[in-house]
């Protein structure tokens, strides 16, 4: 079973995603925030990590980090970052970063799904 961490500080996101994930048969761990979300990349593997890039207003961009840890973490691990608040230039540097995928929360939870499919069938 792929296990997947969904970050991201809005509840009704985490509850939407977790529920979604779920019925498509992963395993789901959720963070409402960064400090859960590295505490959780620190003590479990996972196969896919999707962080929100401004995890809280003090950090905008505390998903970058999220992402950064599960690379140094478990280098097979994928990554994605699921914004509000994309534009090319965070977008370039998150590519930089070792980010696998970087979507817009406008985007469908259809689309998201199969890019984690692609990203997760192609780790092997």
């Amino acid at each position: 079973m792929i296990r997947l961490l969904i970050a991201d500080d809005e509840t009704s996101i985490l509850f939407a995603m977790k529920e979604y994930f779920e019925a498509l048969g992963y395993a789901v761990d959720c963070a409402a925030d960064e400090e859960r979300a590295l505490a959780l990349v620190g003590a479990g593997e996972y196969d896919m990590v999707i962080a929100d890039l401004r995890l809280c207003a003090a950090r905008p961009q505390g998903g970058l980090a999220v992402a950064a840890a599960v690379k140094e973490r478990s280098p097979r691990a994928r990554t994605m970052i699921l914004t509000a608040y994309g534009s090319p230039e965070v977008e370039a540097q998150a590519r930089r970063a070792g980010v696998d995928a970087f979507l817009h929360k406008q985007d469908r939870l259809q689309q998201v799904a199969a890019v984690v499919r692609g990203l997760t069938a192609a780790r092997d």
